[in-house]
């Protein structure tokens, strides 16, 4: 979600109102998440662990709060967004007190 909304920032697609939006949020984001790639480099690496990917677990409501504003940008794109919940999205390749990175199974 968060990569999608910087590529329509990046095409100068956000209305102002947006722009600030994004960069509110991302600096929030930045202030009360950890990024993964900080603990790890290689957490994202495409070649390392394909289609790695960050899940919020459902505890960390505070973070899950702050969604629903960038599916509505989305969504005024008409970029179709849906809330996946699973038990075991794939194998563990990071985790934090509010998220868990993962290489789904099918890649491994």
């Amino acid at each position: 979600m968060f990569g999608l909304v910087n590529g329509l920032a990046k095409h100068g697609r956000l209305s102002p109102q947006e722009e600030r939006f994004k960069d509110e949020n991302h600096a929030w984001f930045h202030a009360n998440l950890i990024d993964p790639s900080d603990v790890d480099p290689h957490v994202y690496d495409r070649v390392l662990n394909p289609k790695a990917a960050a899940w919020f677990k459902p505890t960390a409501t505070h973070l899950l709060e702050r969604l629903p504003g960038y599916l509505i940008i989305l969504a005024a794109r008409d970029v179709e967004c849906v809330r996946v919940e699973m038990a075991d999205p794939g194998k563990v390749i990071y985790e934090d007190h509010h998220q868990v990175v993962v290489v789904p199974y099918a890649t491994e």
